[in-house]
């Protein structure tokens, strides 16, 4: 039986329709909802051979102002939390559902040349989820 609903949100407008769809299923089922924002850690520059490691106070900014976009977001969803994490957006994901979870991601989130380089995040979720995953394909224009 689902427990809860997991959301991987990037901010894109796909990822928006996987919050909706992902949040009539926590409302259906009246269960939490959790939208959850991977933020991928800066690559260190090294300039002159020496490693420069991001701020601290930039990196704790970016956390709390994709947690404040989160929070607007599911504002109005009975039992929703946000969660915002470091890493793999996959492999985040993957790690953070358990088999009581349903998974909602989207199908198409940024660029395509992101995706040609780094592999589709949905792709790997459904491939690695230990729980059922609802792949959404947010909004496709009308075909003539």
């Amino acid at each position: 039986m689902i427990q809860r609903v997991l959301v991987g949100v990037d901010f894109s407008d796909s990822s928006r329709v996987a919050l909706e769809r992902g949040a009539e299923w926590a409302v259906r089922l009246g269960i939490p909802l959790i939208a959850i924002h991977v933020l991928q850690p800066p690559a260190p520059m090294l300039p002159e051979a020496q490693i420069a490691l991001p701020d601290p106070a930039w990196l704790r900014s970016m956390e709390d102002h994709a947690r404040e976009h989160l929070e607007s977001m599911v504002k109005d969803i009975p039992k929703a939390e946000v969660s915002v994490k470091w890493g793999s957006p996959a492999e985040e994901l993957v790690n953070e559902a358990s088999p009581d979870s349903l998974l909602v991601v989207a199908q198409v989130g940024h660029s395509g040349l992101e995706r040609l380089l780094f592999g589709s995040t949905a792709a790997r979720v459904v491939k690695h989820a230990p729980c059922d995953v609802l792949v959404v394909r947010g909004e496709t224009k009308k075909r003539k």
